[in-house]
């Protein structure tokens, strides 16, 4: 199978997925020398039942190999579900030997061992697709520790995914079974992707140094009161009424060695006028690069076209197999809010390809953990 296969549905767990399979029945099984992968995500009200929807699949198709987070909402061809059950699958075909899945990885248990590490060290992974279940408080870590074991020599893996949309048992599964804390797939030399992350953000101003800080709290830039440089950036109209600013201004962390200007996003969460601090939602030191962003349905839409135009332009002639995409529970309807869904945007700008994806609590790329960003995968 050349070309990636992908389905969905609405309804209860098991209808939506009996309805799933029957959309994959065409596909025959893998030929000698080649396996079938399947990523499935469902709607947070089917969280409870992503191990039995696994189960189901690998009973009702000829795909063994199946990878599965819950999101607030899915993504289908161009489409979303958003607050009603449902389903999205994508299925695509591999060398056998060329991917592993891996499940149960945890910051403070350690990365890759056994199995799964001598696979890493022999084939020395280019890429992969992971989920982490947010109920666990050291999934960055983990993130991090797989990106470096997987890497090897190479100083890293190059990790994409999103955190899932809910901190519960079976948040993320991989092969049959809940994850843990991290689940995924690697995927050795030989598989092409071509991948890139919308900010859905404008930056407000220059970039800042952080000239003063404790934790979350930033008390100057640039050795100015970081309040005075906050309002310098957003403007005299919402300098005057900085209760505007909530949601819609956020502070963020410029990627050292970006060749793409990625940025990370955290929210503006206290405002002391007395003494000029501002707190955010996340550390500051001093040095940090520093700057304001916007976060508006325009600049949203902006971005995600411009991310896409810019991808385009890399892909090759074989054109798209398959695409997943990961955005953000900020984004999506409260967001995107017309007509238009991202993932309809993505499929007017690049053509129709089976895609799949889902909305979570944290985007990945680049084993970095972001907010309010879509994250898209192509298989080339």
């Amino acid at each position: 199978m050349d070309r990636f296969l992908s389905v969905s549905a609405t309804g209860d767990w098991a209808a939506a997925a009996r309805t799933c399979a029957d959309g994959l029945a065409s596909i025959e099984p893998a030929e000698s020398g080649t396996q079938h992968i399947g990523f499935f995500y469902v709607t947070d009200a089917m969280a409870p039942d992503t191990g039995s929807i696994a189960t189901l699949l690998r009973q009702l198709t000829p795909i063994s190999c199946w990878i599965g987070a819950v999101g607030s909402g899915v993504v289908a061809d161009g489409r979303e579900y958003h607050g009603n059950p449902a389903l999205s699958v994508m299925v695509g075909t591999l060398p056998e030997q060329s991917f592993r899945l891996i499940s149960g990885l945890s910051g403070d248990a350690g990365g890759l061992a056994g199995a799964d590490l001598d696979w890493a060290r022999r084939v020395t992974p280019a890429f992969g697709i992971i989920h982490g279940n947010p109920g666990y408080p050291d999934v960055v870590d983990a993130v991090e520790r797989l990106s470096l074991d997987a890497g090897g020599e190479l100083g890293g893996c190059f990790l994409l995914g999103g955190l899932a949309a809910l901190p519960v048992p079976g948040a993320v599964i991989a092969g049959a079974e809940d994850g843990g804390a991290l689940a995924g797939i690697l995927f050795g030399p030989g598989t092409e992707v071509a991948s890139a992350l919308s900010q859905g953000c404008s930056p407000l101003g220059g970039v800042h140094r952080v000239t003063e800080a404790n934790g979350d709290v930033i008390m100057s830039l640039d050795d100015r009161p970081a309040l005075e440089v906050l309002k310098e950036d957003v403007g005299e109209l919402l300098a005057r009424d900085l209760s505007r600013l909530a949601g819609y201004v956020h502070a963020a962390f410029p990627v050292t060695g970006s060749d793409t200007g990625d940025y990370m996003v955290r929210n503006l969460l206290a405002i002391d006028k007395d003494r000029g601090w501002i707190g955010i939602g996340g550390t500051a030191d001093y040095g940090d690069p520093l700057l304001f962003v916007r976060r508006d349905p325009e600049s949203a839409r902006t971005d995600l076209i411009r991310m896409v135009s810019r991808l385009k332009s890399r892909l090759p002639d074989s054109g798209i197999r398959g695409g997943l995409y990961f955005s953000c529970v900020a984004r999506g309807p409260s967001l995107f809010g017309g007509p238009e869904t991202e993932s309809g945007i993505i499929q007017r700008e690049l053509g129709p390809f089976p895609m799949a994806g889902f909305l979570g609590g944290g985007e990945i790329s680049d084993a970095r953990l972001y907010a309010y960003t879509g994250v898209l995968v192509l298989f080339c």
